[in-house]
């Protein structure tokens, strides 16, 4: 029997993608999709595979399995970094990195095909909650950043990180951009990507994170690339990688 498929994600765009990517893979029928967790929890309980973002405005994806009292198979979709999602190595049940690529789906959709007999259901279904719990912790907004300091000298200067146009590093240091203004700031850009919200800032390039409310302009590169300029005042330009242009396309929905 064909398993009845269901997307929930608050991005109208991500749902569009992943129900296309599921309807062309023809191995499940897609039933139904939502942005509204809420809206939801209504019709949840017909479903057998759950496709679920994390991180929604409102209800959590946690929040949802909690509320929930028939527990589908549930493959988690994230635009969170892998540091956050290692448990899903050794668990029964798999995750999407947003932007979800074909073959990862396909990857996917193998694993569920493995459990569905009884046995792998249960221990799937079982799985989906203590990982949930899990996963909570890891990705609360505690460890999400939205002050970061600037310390120099004898000074600090308490920065807002949602007016941050963009993260750089020059020189073995690491800077914030806001309101034209550079401030050190004394985190690698390994550790901020990890830490600010996906939602808001990507990683454009090995040495610029970007914050993608103030991406106003893409246009071609010399190098193959983007270069992306920012509404600020300085009409800011920032190269953007090859292997990264397509992700910042993605996520600006064009």
């Amino acid at each position: 029997m064909t398993l009845r498929a269901y997307v929930l994600d608050d991005e109208p765009l991500a749902v569009k993608r992943l129900t296309k990517l599921l309807t062309e893979t023809g191995r499940v029928d897609v039933v139904g999709s939502e942005t509204d967790p809420e809206r939801a929890l209504a019709v949840l309980h017909a479903v057998d595979l759950l496709f679920l973002d994390i991180q929604m405005p409102g209800l959590t994806g946690f929040d949802v399995l909690e509320r929930l009292q028939h527990q589908p198979l549930v493959v988690f979709t994230t635009a969170y970094d892998r540091y956050a999602l290692n448990a899903f190595e050794v668990n029964s049940i798999d995750y999407l990195l947003k932007p979800i690529e074909r073959e990862r789906l396909t990857h996917a959709l193998d694993k569920i095909e493995r459990l569905r007999d009884p046995a792998g259901l249960k221990t799937a279904r079982s799985d989906v909650r203590a990982l949930a719990q899990q996963l909570a912790a890891e990705l609360s907004p505690q460890r999400r950043l939205d002050r970061i300091a600037s310390k120099v000298g004898e000074r600090t200067t308490i920065l807002d990180v949602a007016r941050a146009t963009h993260f750089f590093s020059k020189d073995k240091l690491t800077f914030a951009a806001v309101d034209g203004r550079e401030h050190v700031v004394d985190l690698t850009l390994a550790e901020l990507e990890s830490r600010l919200d996906p939602r808001r800032f990507v990683r454009i390039h090995r040495a610029t994170i970007v914050n993608l409310a103030f991406v106003q302009e893409l246009f071609p590169g010399l190098d193959g690339g983007l270069i992306a300029r920012l509404k600020d005042g300085l009409k800011t330009e920032l190269s953007v990688a090859r292997d990264r242009a397509r992700e910042l396309r993605e996520r600006l929905g064009i």
